[in-house]
């Protein structure tokens, strides 16, 4: 049960942004513009970074419903999801990948862990300015996010069809819940 008073059986962060739309307004529109905006990185990739940043957060809604929403996106190769949240250094994605996963973690850890030398890896794999830049407000965007619906205790279901379900829906894009406010 949620710190406050939030829409009953509405989970994570959609019952927060329900609840203060002003403020749940711009977290979506920077969420559509990170994960659904133009750029050379996949939404599939966009969305990886997010549920690995969760997990790391230990953030079980924001976790499990972003890596719904790449499995989704990532199609017949849905298994690298899991494989990522597993063993990054051992899954099947690009070496480019694995470096600005590995530049994600050391956000979640403290924005200053990233040192130039991780940069540089990047970049000799691949990665450009702004898909370093990118990997890094994403990492950083959802250490807030994560912070925000475990710090009021939002509901957090547990059923993997729930999920499934977000997932399907949050590969289209970022719309912020219908409220009284914004109907």
């Amino acid at each position: 049960m949620a710190y406050i008073n939030v829409p009953e059986g509405v989970p994570g962060i959609r019952s927060l942004v329900m609840f203060r739309p002003e403020t749940g307004k711009p977290l979506y529109e920077l969420a559509q513009i990170l994960l659904r905006g133009e750029s050379t990185l996949a939404e599939a990739e966009r969305e990886l970074i997010a549920a690995y940043v969760s997990s790391r957060n230990n953030c079980m809604f924001c976790m499990s419903s972003h890596a719904a929403a790449s499995r989704c996106l990532y199609g017949d190769e849905k298994n690298i999801v899991n494989e990522v949240l597993n063993d990054m250094q051992h899954a099947r994605i690009s070496d480019k990948m694995k470096a600005l996963l590995n530049i994600a973690g050391k956000v979640q850890i403290l924005g200053k862990e990233v040192k130039e030398e991780d940069v540089d890896a990047a970049r000799k794999l691949g990665a450009s300015d702004r898909e370093i830049h990118d990997t890094v407000l994403i990492a950083a965007t959802f250490c807030m996010f994560n912070r925000y619906v475990d710090g009021l205790a939002s509901w957090t279901p547990t059923e993997p069809e729930v999920y499934e379900e977000m997932g399907k829906r949050m590969a289209k894009g970022y719309v912020m819940p219908k409220t009284e406010i914004n109907n």
